[in-house]
């Protein structure tokens, strides 16, 4: 590989990384949120129920900034926090999906549509590459996040 190979592939993916932290940067704040809630948000929306301490566990936020992330989704009522009977001190963590999808769904159906025209373009075997790339591209960040967080 040559050094103008990779040179061009640094600087795509440092502009795709930019433009991507601008675009959720703008998309909170049309739906109202910050860029940090609404990326969590979007964690959180992947379970049926998660509880406050699995939260800190994925993000490495303390339990007072997950407590207050919390806070501020459940008064957009965009989630809910249930008591457990036998322990009242533990509470799970209820995403409200039809009021996430509500406030969001409409910033993000447009860009779906312009992805999926964009994908269109590439062949199968190039998508597989693609995603490849995505995928061990990501370990490799979550990583490097866990020895900084870990040194």
């Amino acid at each position: 590989m040559t050094k103008d190979t990779i040179s061009h592939f640094r600087e795509a993916s440092r502009t795709y990384s930019d433009a991507s932290i601008f675009m959720h940067e703008a998309i909170a704040r049309k739906a109202g949120l910050s860029s940090a809630d609404h990326k969590y948000l979007g964690l959180i929306l992947q379970y049926e129920s998660i509880t406050a301490g699995e939260i800190s566990k994925l993000t490495r936020l303390t339990t007072g900034a997950v407590t207050g992330l919390i806070d501020r989704l459940e008064k957009k009522d965009l989630l809910k926090r249930q008591f457990i009977q036998e322990d009242r001190r533990k509470v799970i963590i209820i995403p409200n999906v039809e009021n996430s999808m509500k406030l969001l769904s409409p910033i993000f159906d447009e860009l779906q549509k312009k992805t999926l025209n964009l994908i269109s373009t590439f062949s199968k075997k190039e998508i597989e590459t693609i995603e490849r790339y995505f995928r061990e591209a990501t370990m490799i960040m979550k990583q490097t996040a866990d020895d900084l967080n870990n040194s």
